[in-house]
């Protein structure tokens, strides 16, 4: 189970800016994803956490190629996904699918469910024998609790659940080796999440499927994942074991997303620590230099601005963090400070850094 079936090393998608009237001609880029490297193990469930436009759905997307990456390695089972070209990679689509986050909009609503499930069959040849693929749509059904009646049923007549029970039947009637679920519960009702959400374990219990799960609810991520990724524009900045990075967060982000998790007991929710983030989430299109999260970090200090910090690993335990101090930050020998968010009108002739324009951090005010 520690063999790595996906290892992504540096991948980049960069999305161009296009300007002009007659002629197109490039005058930026949106740095989607910019230089993330992780490794699934076969069989785990890796999930994806971060706040929206982090970059995280690009990522998935970017993996399966749905999306071209400007760089980086794709490794799946061996194989370089990156180098697969034409026919090679619609047959290779085979082994990895993807869940979508919204069921109705990735459902087309003039085919049938059966329609639906078929279309990948026939993509790749294997809808030939009709008895065959009846009991395969009829058995991938009844995997995910839907009986075959739904089969001449349309999208527009089930539920939200029961929609994305369908996405996911989709996905696995190919019998692929990793799924791509990108949200699959956010469009739910919390008692509805919470059967998706324990389907999706049975199924990789029963099928031996390997999970890449996105989302930003951290108590569903925290419950169904093995390793979790915590993302910030376009970056991974901390990487553990799922109760490990609960009981000990390293990044400032991850503390300040894991102290927004209410807790239903009000005496420790009056008194554990509390990080109120200023400002908003920068630009992808100008990114600040050096820490992507040092204009909102209540620890940020000079190296922050000048150096990208690398993610490393932290101590015999393989957490990994991308954060210059984390090691002070830990024992308290570095302290907080407040981070004031200002609105900066740039001149003309010298445009400032956008990301660090929008919220600059104050080293020189006191401790709160």
């Amino acid at each position: 189970m520690s063999e790595a079936l996906v290892e992504i090393e540096d991948l980049k998608v960069h999305f161009p800016i296009k300007s002009g009237l007659l002629f197109d001609r490039t005058v930026g880029h949106v740095y989607a994803v910019d230089g993330v490297s992780l490794r699934i193990r076969r069989g785990e469930t890796y999930g994806l956490v971060g706040e929206s436009g982090c970059g995280k759905s690009t990522l998935g997307r970017g993996l399966l190629r749905l999306v071209e990456p400007t760089s980086g390695r794709i490794t799946f089972d061996g194989t370089d996904v990156r180098s697969l070209k034409g026919e090679q990679m619609r047959r290779f689509r085979r082994r990895i699918q993807m869940v979508f986050q919204d069921p109705l909009a990735s459902l087309d609503p003039r085919q049938s469910v059966e329609s639906l499930l078929v279309e990948g069959l026939k993509a790749h040849g294997l809808h030939r024998d009709k008895a065959a693929v009846r009991d395969r749509l009829r058995s991938t059904l009844d995997s995910v609790g839907l009986p075959a009646s739904v089969l001449n049923k349309y999208p527009h007549e089930f539920s939200g659940g029961q929609r994305q029970r369908i996405g996911i039947a989709r996905a696995l009637v190919l019998g692929p080796e990793l799924i791509v679920a990108d949200e699959p519960v956010s469009a739910l009702d919390v008692s509805i999440q919470a059967q998706v959400v324990n389907l999706l374990g049975d199924l990789q219990d029963s099928l031996g499927l390997t999970y890449l799960v996105i989302a930003h609810d951290l108590a569903v991520v925290r419950h169904i994942s093995d390793t979790i990724g915590v993302m910030y524009l376009g970056s991974l900045v901390e990487e553990a074991d799922g109760d490990q990075l609960y009981e000990r967060p390293l990044h400032p982000y991850t503390r300040a997303l894991l102290s927004a998790v209410p807790i239903p007991d009000p005496y420790v929710e009056d008194r554990r620590e509390r990080i109120l983030l200023a400002g908003d989430l920068p630009s992808p299109a100008a990114p600040p230099s050096g820490c992507r999260f040092r204009t909102r970090c209540p620890w940020s200090q000079d190296r922050c601005a000048r150096e990208r910090p690398e993610l490393r690993v932290f101590d015999d335990s393989g957490q990994r963090v991308a954060c210059h101090f984390a090691e002070e930050i830990r024992s308290g020998a570095l302290r907080m400070h407040e981070v004031r968010a200002e609105l900066v009108r740039p001149d003309a002739d010298s445009p400032p850094d956008v990301g660090a324009g929008l919220i600059q951090t104050r080293p020189d005010l006191p401790a709160p």
